[in-house]
């Protein structure tokens, strides 16, 4: 992973973050519930899949980017202008209310993803799961056959905001690095030799 190049790796599951990114959690009508084991003790009841994903980014148990609703580096220095140790005052910010987790609110336009580089990948066409959200709401592509209706009340998420309307097209910039003519290099804004 490049670890030549830079240290420390921001990596994460990409699964997730396509979710949330592409809005694929307005449509999702399988709660995770369904998938919990008869033995459990309901703590999946009445929580969406997003929802899960938001819980497990505010607990650490996985890596989330964007982590906040505000840039880490602003973060980092309004501690330094308070003269405060960052990580107290990260979590006085989460206490208060005046800092939230980005997996929180995907769709407020502060948390959105604006430039995506993709190297020699073929996301868009062949290597994605919901191309078409893909589409719709990253890229803008008002007619990208998303056939699916967003879910009704009792399967929306409980603990992530929902916006209504969804947003169509978050991305500024899409730039793709290849040496052949892909479906993500149709749709790029940038194409360049890979």
């Amino acid at each position: 992973f490049a670890l030549d190049w830079v240290r420390p790796p921001r990596q994460q599951a990409a699964t997730p973050y396509w979710y949330l990114a592409s809005d694929q959690f307005r449509y999702e009508v399988f709660t995770p519930g369904e998938f919990a084991t008869q033995r459990g003790r309901d703590l999946f009841q009445g929580r969406s899949q997003a929802d899960l994903y938001a819980l497990a980014s505010r607990l650490g148990w996985t890596p989330s980017f964007p982590s906040f609703d505000r840039n880490t580096l602003d973060v980092c220095d309004e501690a330094e202008q308070r003269g405060l140790d960052v990580a107290g005052h990260v979590v006085e910010e989460l206490r208060s209310g005046r800092l939230r987790f980005a997996a929180e609110d995907p769709d407020a336009p502060e948390n959105f993803s604006r430039v995506l580089t993709m190297w020699r990948t073929n996301l868009l066409g062949s290597s994605n799961k919901g191309h078409e959200y893909v589409l719709k709401h990253l890229l803008g592509v008002e007619d990208a056959a998303v056939r699916n209706e967003e879910v009704a009340g009792e399967l929306r998420p409980r603990e992530v905001t929902w916006r209504d309307p969804a947003p169509i097209g978050k991305l500024d910039l899409l730039v793709t690095l290849d040496f052949r003519k892909s479906g993500s290099c149709l749709y790029s804004d940038i194409v360049l030799p890979a």
